[in-house]
């Protein structure tokens, strides 16, 4: 009968720990009122315990740091940190050693070894180290796989490995939204909720616009010359809670004389957000190129340039439209006509000709118009026809116009 030889020992071992920093003691409060039987005995306890903090023994929180009793979460855009030891735990000297570290993801293996040069020689009770890191850019399973290969004293080739496997799990739950403005502009609402189970120090969001736009951040107010956060001074996110970030994205100069190809952008730029936890654990997460709906305006396009906020009852004022021919490759001979509503009354010629309008070219036009009915006002009535395709394009509800009787001065 063949008998299988025994599993021969190897002659290093191999350690391999997660570097995570300490966290704060708690500790759970007794105590009671002076009138109990027990009277001051669990106060004098509290205050004689060396992990409480003096004047606040009843606090759960002390001063004193636990060091990890386990391996712990490891989130998206963290850094994930490991000690690599490997000890000679025989009495003979062990040569070309070469340790090799590999992070092995659903889509990728990396190697993480600080060096690939083997060492020369390792004596008894000697060890090697080495600490590796690493920024998590995948959810999901990862498996941390150490090999070890030596030469022992008779010239014997040994190797073994390792594996070692964690779950990487998602910080942030982000949600986008988009507000496209008649005015080009286009306004970002992101919501971030922190998904996990400690609070966290929200260190920086912000956004990278593509480069058709430029950004303005909304999440601040100017008090008495100082900007100050919308958040508060405090800028926690406790878990589950939910934070809204707002952006306002304007087309570059250059790009926003060009109608037809700022009509057509859909990439509007990526979030940056960086975070920490705990004793200051850094994270960072980068969102994809961001997306939105392109604004469907058609082969022209109507926009306000300049509109009163308020006027006076029956009193004519001034407005600016600016008409754009967003085809790329027709040219339109438009013809505009006014028409009035049941409180919007137009000045003017209705039916001019307002003259060919060749591709991605704009032209501004001023009118005139009044209204007699107080309140908020919606302009309407304003009609192009193109003469070439005998199309004729509807533009109601342009804007809101607050008019006041003109008894109350208007202020310019």
């Amino acid at each position: 009968m063949e008998v299988n030889p025994p599993k021969q020992e190897h002659l290093l071992a191999l350690k391999v720990m997660r570097l995570t920093k300490p966290t704060l003691f708690t500790n759970i409060p007794v105590t009671c009122e002076e009138k109990d039987l027990p009277g001051d005995l669990f106060n004098q306890l509290m205050r004689d315990d060396p992990s409480t903090v003096n004047g606040a023994e009843i606090l759960m929180l002390g001063e004193m740091l636990t060091l990890p009793q386990n391996f712990g979460n490891i989130f998206l855009g963290e850094t994930f940190s490991s000690y690599i030891s490997v000890h000679n735990d025989s009495n003979q000297v062990v040569k070309d050693i070469l340790v090799k570290a590999d992070l092995q993801t659903s889509s990728q293996r990396l190697n993480l070894s600080a060096s690939n040069a083997a060492v020369a020689e390792l004596k008894p009770d000697c060890c090697i180290d080495d600490v590796i890191h690493h920024e998590v850019k995948e959810i999901g399973t990862h498996i941390l796989v150490c090999a070890v290969s030596y030469t022992t004293q008779s010239g014997e080739k040994m190797y073994f490995r390792k594996f070692f496997k964690f779950q990487v799990l998602k910080p942030l739950d982000v949600k986008t939204k988009f507000y496209n403005a008649e005015t080009d502009e286009v306004f970002l609402e992101a919501q971030i909720q922190n998904i996990t189970t400690s609070p966290m120090f929200m260190e920086k969001v912000s956004l990278e616009p593509s480069i058709m736009y430029n950004v303005a951040e909304l999440n601040s107010v100017n008090q008495a010359g100082e900007c100050v956060s919308t958040f508060g001074s405090r800028a926690y996110l406790q878990p589950m809670d939910t934070r809204q970030y707002l952006y306002c994205l304007k087309p570059k100069k250059e790009f926003s004389e060009k109608a037809g190809i700022i009509k057509g952008v859909t990439v509007i730029g990526k979030l940056d957000i960086v975070w920490k936890t705990n004793l200051g654990e850094r994270g960072r997460l980068q969102t994809s190129q961001l997306q939105r709906m392109a604004p469907g305006y058609g082969d022209v396009r109507l926009s306000l340039e300049a509109i009163p906020d308020t006027v006076n009852l029956e009193e004519p004022f001034h407005i600016t439209c600016k008409i754009t021919n967003c085809s790329s490759e027709r040219t339109m001979d438009l013809v505009l006509e006014m028409c009035n509503t049941n409180s919007i009354h137009w000045c003017g010629i209705s039916g001019r000709q307002l003259g060919k309008l060749h591709p991605s070219s704009s032209l501004c036009l001023a009118l005139t118009l009044l209204s007699s009915v107080q309140g908020l006002q919606s302009v309407s009535g304003l009609r192009l026809t193109d003469t070439f395709l005998k199309r004729t394009y509807e533009y109601d509800d342009i804007a809101q116009v607050c008019v006041v009787s003109s008894a109350i001065k208007v202020e310019s």
